[in-house]
């Protein structure tokens, strides 16, 4: 294992507010969430502080850890409503991630692939969680040889997740109209557009079809405002990305919508094998008729320990 340079200092500080609200065109007798809104708390990320309240106040709560380790919390409302605000705030801090410095050189991908199936470290065994296809993340022929132009015979393994990460960014167009959380990974091949969640996904896909383990990642992205103007309130949004298994570094993530390796922007939630496993939250509802949802997510940096 490679050792990264000041790795227990904070790089990096935010507060994160997630609203979701729903409206129903009728009243809702009963309703049931299962929130995956706390921050998790690993090497490269702390969090501070977290609460969750809700309007109306809810009946019934109780927090929990699903199967990947991710901080749940299901809650009950069985007053009689006609709207929902979940409200969700933290405080993370951030600690430094391996840079394209630290991954040069990896092992080729050949070799990580073969090890899947015979090494049994506690770690290998865990990758080998996200290695299958899974709900929303099937493994085709196609997926396998869009694959395999990045992963070539004897390429270092991250060397190969960065061209892959670049070539996703370059071939498809960023279309928040194109898809939906049930559309498949054939049809996001094919038209060539989607939403950072299609692209997750896709790129997940790609490494499972080649014996690759790789995780759905969901949180949060810093974005930036245009220069001169002011970060606007609720502009930010959920977002999702990779990461994939590495032998010698652990999990290394990648983001194929922002073609980057993640550094200090992201704020992890959770992960799991593709959405389905991390949805921010889902439910059911008694009642309601038609609904409309709104979702604003604000990302607002905060001083260093330390700072003046």
């Amino acid at each position: 294992m490679t050792d990264l340079p000041a790795s227990a200092g904070v790089c990096a500080r935010y507060r994160v507010v997630h609203e979701t609200r729903y409206k129903y065109h009728s009243t809702v007798s009963l309703s049931q969430q299962y929130l995956h809104m706390t921050p998790r708390s690993f090497a490269h990320q702390q969090t501070e502080s977290h609460l969750i309240w809700l309007d109306p106040v809810v009946n019934e709560s109780r927090d929990g850890v699903d199967y990947f380790g991710n901080c749940t919390r299901h809650v009950a409302l069985t007053m009689p409503h006609d709207s929902l605000l979940v409200h969700a705030e933290s405080t993370v801090a951030l600690r430094p991630r391996p840079t394209l410095a630290h991954i040069a050189g990896t092992l080729p991908w050949e070799s990580v692939r073969d090890m899947m199936g015979k090494e049994k470290s506690a770690a290998t065994l865990e990758a080998c969680r996200y290695l299958y296809a899974s709900p929303h993340v099937t493994c085709f022929p196609e997926l396998q040889a869009y694959a395999r132009l990045s992963y070539t015979p004897g390429r270092p393994q991250l060397d190969a997740a960065l061209d892959l990460t670049q070539r996703i960014f370059d071939d498809f167009e960023f279309d928040g109209r194109a898809t939906d959380i049930s559309t498949p990974l054939e049809q996001v091949l094919r038209g060539r557009r989607g939403v950072c969640q299609d692209f997750a996904q896709l790129m997940i896909g790609c490494l499972r079809s080649i014996g690759l383990p790789a995780r759905y990642m969901s949180g949060y992205i810093l974005t930036h405002p245009p220069e001169g103007k002011p970060r606007l309130v609720g502009a930010d949004a959920s977002h999702a990305w990779v990461s994939v298994f590495c032998p010698e570094l652990g999990w290394i993530d990648f983001d194929p919508t922002n073609h980057c390796l993640v550094q200090h922007e992201h704020i992890t939630l959770g992960w799991g094998r593709d959405f389905s496993d991390v949805t921010p939250m889902r439910g059911i509802v008694l009642g309601g008729g038609q609904q409309e949802l709104d979702v604003q997510v604000t990302v607002t940096p905060l001083p260093l320990p330390g700072a003046v």
